[in-house]
């Protein structure tokens, strides 16, 4: 077996990886697609069952359904390149998706409505109202700017008792503001760099983000716990 595909199919399926034994679905592949798009990029083998063993693929057919699922069926459509890998007379299709910088990419569900996914493990997931205005923010040409007040306060004091994680709802309950104030508030603070969002099969969750423990340009500068520090002034980027 070509050394390359030997290592890639000894990897099984991952964040960037997806095995598919046949095509015979545009719209579930768009999902894919898509997926990886949005996330860090990733590869399809197709003619490659999910234990790894390889079945080839038996005609081109694969590759024109694969066309139609990122022109026709991602939007807005997602760039890919091929590459063809001859292994013992059968034929694997590696389909390369890059990471975009068009996102987000929407695919049909199963009801055949558009909605974005991003790719957590080995799983296409729906991404959430919060990372989506993330996306949006980052490509406004004017900065964000805010000043701490008190929800702000409470988050990173939640933070400052040795808590990991939180989630959209818990930080509403315990800042007790409206969950469309307390998203808005997440959004501005994950542009600004202070929180991160980890997406997982259960959920989103939010965190402090490690960064430089001093900042030599303002020394009121308040330390959350060892590593971390927010300025308790205002934030603009």
């Amino acid at each position: 077996m070509n050394r390359y595909l030997k290592k890639r199919i000894a990897e099984g399926e991952h964040q960037h990886q997806d095995f598919k034994y046949a095509i015979n679905d545009s719209k579930k592949i768009a999902r894919s697609l898509a997926a990886f798009a949005n996330t860090d990029g990733g590869r399809l083998l197709i003619g490659v069952k999910d234990n790894g063993r390889i079945a080839g693929v038996s005609s081109d057919e694969e590759y024109y359904m694969v066309e139609s699922a990122a022109k026709r069926y991602c939007k807005p459509p997602v760039p890919f390149r091929v590459k063809e890998w001859q292994v013992e007379g059968k034929t694997v299709v590696e389909i390369i998706i890059p990471k975009s910088k068009k996102r987000p990419h929407k695919a049909p569900n199963k009801d055949g409505r558009y909605k974005v996914y991003v790719r957590v493990k080995d799983q296409n997931l729906l991404a959430n109202n919060i990372l989506l205005k993330v996306w949006r923010r980052e490509k406004r040409k004017h900065g964000t700017f805010f000043q701490l007040q008190e929800p702000e306060q409470i988050l990173l004091n939640w933070f400052n008792e040795e808590n990991k994680y939180i989630t959209h709802t818990k930080f509403s309950k315990i800042a007790h503001i409206s969950r469309k104030k307390a998203e808005q508030i997440l959004v501005n603070l994950i542009v600004l760099g202070i929180i991160d969002m980890k997406i997982t099969e259960n959920g989103f969750f939010y965190m402090l983000k490690e960064i430089s423990q001093e900042d030599p340009e303002n020394n009121n500068d308040k330390y959350t716990r060892k590593g971390y520090f927010i300025k308790t002034q205002s934030y603009r980027k």
